[in-house]
């Protein structure tokens, strides 16, 4: 492979190592926020100017189909960085748009322009392998100006992992870049047979092209405007489109985001910054989801999750199932369809199981990573079976659980076999792959589950949520049985849950940490680690409500809530570290669950203190956009929660957490089945003082409600009702 194209020599707030790029620590560049852009298998990740920056290995570049097709795009005005004036992502999230000005351009007296006369607008859009770039340069000068504009680009196509960090001992081949006059084609042959391109084709016409830059000479009279284009095409074995245009690019970049909004629904509120905070979140849930061949999907995660999980794509569904339930209707359709259906110890896959993720890529491809279909996920089968139950709930859908109950039964005959590895009646987990992950519940750091003293846990580990999912999957699960007309199959599930329900109270409550244990090790030691997993268990009901009050008083303590959140660890343990991924931080998504909980046991009060954390850190956060996490350090007077650098956003089941704290404060739940909206002891934070809800769908159904507060006390309201639904209000 060829070596990476020097950077100019003006740009001194880089440094180069070998083939490696730094930003100097006193860099205006050294700034971590981003620009996220995402359209089915491709996503790209500017800087805030509207640049990629071949910056060591950051996360910045175009990607397809798990492959970074460009690792560097970066303006020039006359040599010089331009300076940034304001960057943001349309309400949509369809485009990126950036006010860019120039700086002084050589002396004045000898014909240079002069700082902050030239505008340029920048703006990006992106449908399905296509990156469309724009420039709107304009002149505010006061005579005649000549400057000249270039744009620095390069591709690498290294696979998500190898920018994430995996070292590969062999790559594929770096072919000739196809020079043309206004265009260039990068290609690589990967080990994998397949190559891969990316074609850049420039309007106008360079004046100079070569295989890293293309260069432009701009003359504008007082207030004329110039426009520049650039199409980027990343492909596979098939050839990129290059014949559309910008603004044919824009809008079925709109069009597509606009289909996924949910038909007629909508949430208004009388804080406008909840309802940005609203806003944000669906249109980052759209972004999000993903055709398949089983309908949209919530892809995880940008830049290191944008594939689909099972434990993420799950999660989402439940947050936004009130509200739109056929994103869960398309996740149980996938995962569904990929059960494993044999078993293979390198992707952890055994008969019954749901997958964790699946990947494309050179990487995947060729098994270097085990991610191509991988199933080391102790959790998601369980969840499985929790979704089913909910959705057929909320939906009455009858059609659909028939499809899938040989699915669900075949989840639970693994939890009964399989995921009891030694037999006693609690689900575990021990890696059995070389190379797949070490912990396999949400936390799946490889330090995340460890004893009181900080010890790593050794043999089949039992998290404690886990059999708190297991009790949901096997209750929902009897339910389902039930309307599918097996009374007797119904009835051992049930004895099945109760069961599970006493041995787990009696060996997962510990005393002596006022709550439950994080885990059971391989000889049935208990982790006596106070962490939010036991918040969890909260969820699907399994804790019993005295113990259920104690680890709400437990969780909503100094120790473990920031102002902002509930850490996943308490301050006082062992491992605690608010900058660590899963030993200290704050997750939405969490947060999400642990609220549901607690509203389960009817404990609006901290649901409420929840919500208004959260609503309190989106106000501070980039974009108004809620992250994948963030640092659990204690809030402090006039300042923001801390960013957790590599953070993904916008993340799915981050971005629907704001659905489920407030379906949890308002204590909504919509069933089908019964044709009823039913409203428990509602409660609004103090910055809300009504909730409108517009195109609620129960069954053939709809209705529109309003919330308002008054005092303590909530009234609500039926605004109109179209079908057979009733209100049912509890106080």
């Amino acid at each position: 492979m060829k070596g990476d194209r020097e950077l100019p020599a003006e740009s001194g707030d880089v440094i180069r190592i070998r083939d490696e790029y730094y930003i100097l620590a006193s860099s205006s560049l050294a700034d971590d926020r981003t620009r996220v852009l995402k359209s089915g298998e491709t996503f790209v990740v500017f800087d805030r100017t509207g640049d990629l920056h071949p910056i060591g290995r950051g996360q910045q570049g175009l990607y397809h189909d798990g492959t970074r097709h460009l690792r560097r795009l970066e303006l020039r005005i006359g040599n010089e960085r331009p300076i940034l004036l304001s960057s943001t992502i349309t309400e949509d999230n369809a485009a990126v748009a950036v006010d860019l000005t120039n700086p002084l351009l050589g002396s004045l007296s000898e014909g240079g322009v002069a700082q902050d006369s030239i505008h340029v607008l920048r703006s990006a859009v992106l449908v399905d392998g296509i990156c469309q770039h724009r420039l709107r340069i304009r002149s505010f000068a006061q005579e005649p100006i000549h400057f000249s504009i270039s744009l620095l680009f390069d591709a690498d196509f290294v696979d998500i992992f190898e920018v994430r960090g995996f070292e590969r001992k062999h790559s594929g081949e770096r072919l000739d870049p196809v020079l043309a006059e206004a265009s260039v084609t990068f290609a690589y042959r990967g080990l994998d047979d397949v190559v891969r391109t990316t074609s850049l084709e420039f309007t106008p016409e360079p004046q100079s092209l070569d295989a890293g830059e293309a260069r432009f000479t701009v003359s504008l009279p007082p207030g004329g405007e110039q426009v520049f284009d650039l199409r980027v095409a990343c492909a596979g074995p098939e050839a990129g489109n290059l014949g559309v245009s910008y603004e044919q690019t824009a809008e079925a970049a709109r069009n597509a985001l606009a289909a996924r909004t949910a038909d007629g629904f909508a949430i208004e509120t009388s804080n406008e910054q909840f309802n940005d905070w609203l806003k944000r979140a669906t249109a980052d849930l759209r972004m999000m989801l993903t055709q398949t061949p089983h309908g949209l999907y919530p892809y995880a995660g940008v830049p290191w999750f944008n594939a689909p999980f099972g434990r993420d794509g799950i999660i989402t569904g439940l947050e936004t199932l009130w509200m739109d339930p056929s994103i869960a209707a398309s996740v149980l359709r996938y995962l569904a369809a990929t059960q494993a259906n044999e078993e293979s110890p390198d992707s952890e896959a055994e008969p019954g199981k749901i997958l964790h993720e699946a990947r494309g890529g050179e990487l995947p491809i060729l098994g270097e990573v085990p991610f191509r279909r991988y199933y080391g996920a102790v959790d998601t089968t369980p969840l499985f079976v929790v979704l089913a139950h909910a959705h057929f709930e909320r939906t009455g859908d009858l059609e659909l659980l028939r499809e899938i109950w040989p699915n669900v039964e075949r989840a639970l005959a693994w939890i009964d076999s399989c995921g009891d590895v030694d037999g006693d009646g609690f689900v575990e987990y021990q890696r059995r792959g070389a190379t797949g992950l070490v912990n396999q519940g949400w936390k799946d750091s490889h330090d995340s589950v460890f004893h009181a003293d900080g010890r790593p846990v050794e043999g089949a580990i039992a998290l404690c949520e886990v059999q708190a999912y297991v009790y949901g999957a096997r209750t929902g699960a009897a339910e389902l049985a039930d309307a599918l007309g097996q009374p007797e199959r119904a009835q051992a599930l049930r004895a099945e849950a109760e069961s599970l329900r006493q041995r787990f109270e009696e060996q997962f409550w510990s005393d002596e940490i006022d709550s439950y244990v994080l885990a059971l090790d391989g000889r049935k030691q208990p982790c006596r680690v106070r962490s939010s997993n036991a918040g969890q268990c909260l969820f699907t009901g399994i804790a019993s409500f005295e113990h259920a009050q104690s680890v709400v008083t437990t969780l909503m303590g100094e120790s473990f809530y920031s102002r902002w959140g509930i850490r996943t660890l308490a301050t006082s343990e062992k491992r605690f570290n608010p900058m660590s991924y899963h030993n200290g931080s704050v997750w939405p998504h969490d947060n999400a669950l642990i609220a549901a909980g607690f509203a389960r046991y009817g404990m609006r009060t901290p649901v409420v203190e929840i919500l208004s954390g959260f609503f309190d850190a989106v106000q501070s956060l980039d974009l108004g956009r809620m992250p994948e996490l963030f640092c659990g350090f204690a809030r402090r007077h006039g300042q923001g929660p801390t960013p957790f650098p590599v953070a993904c956003a916008p993340q799915a089941w981050s971005a629907a957490a704001v659905f489920l704290l407030l379906q949890s404060s308002l204590g909504l739940r919509v069933s089908a089945r019964s044709n009823q909206v039913l409203i428990s002891n509602a409660f609004l934070p103090p910055f809300l003082d009504q909730v409108r809800i517009r195109g609620l769908r129960v069954g053939a159904a709809t209705v529109d409600l309003q919330l308002q507060g008054r005092g303590d006390d909530v009234a609500v309201q039926v605004l109109q009702r179209d079908g057979d639904v009733d209100v049912v209000v509890v106080k």
